[in-house]
């Protein structure tokens, strides 16, 4: 969704807030990387640091790295105590290695070829503290792709700051690199009792089964925790926790 993190960075935020509840998600996730006495973290796919400031508060030494510089600018005014890096997921290089490493908001669904799912998973292999952890969360192939195999319509409306916003998307099988699909959607904004629309975008995501997931992970090194079912506004999401030995 390429438009939604650049041209519409500020629709992103307005929608998100109300989408998902970012206490919870800081919970969830901070008390996963407790359990491994994680106090250094990296975020990819940190957006505009809707988790960043839950983690730097309770004494978390936070880094996120996100591919959008829109983003990016929208999270260092929300959090100006942050460090944010522009990176790829793919291949990037901290200047030392962290005790844990969160990717939420199935960014994972970004990774269409087999070979960009790898070179994450080694990337992030390499940029972790012996016995560090790697937690992350994906839409479930299994429950996912039969649902939309005729197609789905879904509407999503938000309110944030006093303004009604609304997202049409639309879902397709694409199955070009594994159980993906194409996202359309529209954006709208209700100005004096009318829907305007104010952006468009489209977007190839890819859905993966556990045992998809399970041979990346292990082909790369990484011993499987744990994989947990989580409830999600909108896809039926696993969260797995690994760690590097």
């Amino acid at each position: 969704m390429e438009k939604l993190y650049t041209d519409l960075a500020e629709v992103y935020e307005a929608m998100y807030k109300t989408f998902i509840n970012y206490h919870d998600e800081y919970n969830f996730y901070n008390k996963i990387i407790k359990r491994f006495n994680a106090t250094h973290l990296l975020e990819i796919g940190s957006g505009t640091g809707n988790l960043a400031s839950y983690f730097i508060k309770n004494g978390v030494t936070y880094s996120g790295l996100d591919y959008s510089k829109e983003m990016i600018s929208i999270a260092q005014k929300k959090v100006p105590n942050g460090k944010f890096i522009k990176g790829d997921m793919r291949s990037f290089h901290l200047k030392q290695p962290v005790q844990a490493i969160i990717m939420t908001g199935r960014t994972i669904s970004y990774l269409l070829p087999n070979i960009d799912v790898k070179s994450t998973f080694k990337t992030i292999y390499e940029n972790l503290k012996e016995r560090g952890v790697f937690c992350f969360d994906f839409i479930d192939a299994r429950a996912f792709i039969p649902e939309i195999s005729k197609e789905k319509k879904v509407i999503h409306t938000a309110m944030y700051n006093g303004t009604k916003y609304c997202r049409e998307s639309i879902w397709n099988l694409n199955l070009k690199y594994g159980m993906d699909f194409l996202w359309y959607s529209k954006y709208f904004k209700e100005v004096e009792n009318e829907w305007i629309e104010i952006g468009k975008d489209t977007s190839i995501i890819r859905a993966f089964s556990k045992e998809e997931i399970e041979i990346f992970l292990t082909i790369t090194g990484f011993e499987i925790k744990d994989i947990i079912k989580k409830e999600s506004y909108a896809f039926p999401t696993y969260v797995v926790i690994a760690q590097k030995p």
